[in-house]
């Protein structure tokens, strides 16, 4: 499948080649396989499949980060955002990206936040660093629903990774006709320090002391597009005004490339805490793809959500728990030997 991008080239699009898969695929799969029940026993079948497999596409979703400690609740939430909390009643991070806020100085305050302690830090726990170590000398390739840009921050091949969602490093303008993406990285820090934020001796910000913040920034600080001066939003998949910009579809066509030069021989569909909510980007695809290949394997790592359909049981490794304890379990079986 092949479409012009917003640049008028031609080139393949992975992203709707592989839903296609998918949600033809799911059709014929009836019944669900939770696993064999035997934890020690999946994760050795686990760690034989990644040292083994010919290739590894690795679909990451929320669950992926939230083991790397970017939770959007409790006390993560209640230190950046208590003020937001305590005046809107405002629980969480997801949610308060819906609130209605009074003006557009306090809904680019929230957002300020929101990027910069999601996007433009290094996450709590090294689980982006141990998923590197296990493929750095793979032939992998990453698609991701994620927006946080971790796999980067982590040091992963940017040719080897698909953001299908977005970043939340970028603004789009709100001119349907405009169909570039912009770079909030200068404006993010500039809000920051606007609403009080210090920066403690590693660069990073944080709350004052005194728990002082602002929750509006002055009206000149409010982001407009750079090329026409009309207003922005964030670059995240919603509806169909979500800009799909070059960068995009040449990772698109990167994952397609990839994808067709192993529709064959020993590949290791890895997916890591991708839930429900958009199966058709990454879990259903997985599965069409496993089915369709009698040497492929598929790995779900989840808590509470992991399972197959029945017709892959024998090809499929189902572990329900941390992620990050998993990959821990592989390396430090890795020095062991």
């Amino acid at each position: 499948m092949k479409i012009l991008d917003e640049t008028g080239r031609s080139r393949p699009n992975g992203y709707l080649e592989s839903i296609r898969k998918g949600t033809e695929g799911v059709r014929v799969f009836r019944g669900i396989y939770y696993g064999s029940g035997d934890k020690e026993a999946e994760t050795a079948r686990l760690k034989n499949e990644i040292d083994t497999a010919d290739a590894i596409v690795v679909g990451a979703g929320a669950g992926l980060s939230t083991s790397a400690g970017f939770t959007y609740s409790g006390e993560r939430f209640n230190r950046y955002f208590f003020d937001f909390a305590k005046k809107f009643g405002i629980s969480d991070m997801y949610s308060g990206g819906f609130y209605p806020f009074p003006d557009a100085g306090t809904r680019w305050a929230w957002w300020a936040r929101h990027i910069y302690f999601n996007r433009y830090i290094d996450a709590p726990k090294p689980v982006y660093n141990r998923l590197l170590e296990i493929l750095k000398d793979k032939d992998y390739f990453v698609i991701t629903t994620n927006v946080d840009h971790q796999f980067q921050r982590a040091g992963f091949d940017k040719n080897r990774l698909f953001y299908t969602q977005g970043d939340y490093g970028l603004f789009q303008s709100v001119r349907s006709s405009n169909r570039k993406t912009y770079d909030n990285e200068e404006w993010v820090m500039k809000a920051m320090e606007a609403q009080g934020f210090l920066r403690d001796e590693n660069g990073v910000f944080c709350v004052p002391d005194d728990g002082r913040l602002l929750m509006r920034i002055p009206s000149e600080l409010i982001p407009v597009c750079p090329d026409d001066g009309s207003a922005v939003t964030m670059n995240l998949r919603a509806d169909d005004s979500f800009v799909e910009d070059d960068g995009w579809h040449e990772a698109s066509a990167n994952y397609a490339h990839f994808l067709r030069k192993h529709e064959t021989g020993h590949v290791l569909y890895l997916e890591l805490g991708v839930g429900s909510n958009t199966p058709v980007i990454i879990k259903f695809p997985f599965w069409a793809m496993t089915y369709d290949n009698p040497e492929a394997v598929y790995a779900c790592l989840n808590y509470n959500e992991s399972f197959a359909p029945k017709q892959i049981a024998t090809q499929s490794i189902c572990l329900d728990g941390d992620i990050g304890e998993v990959l821990d379990a592989h390396i430090n079986n890795t020095e062991r030997v």
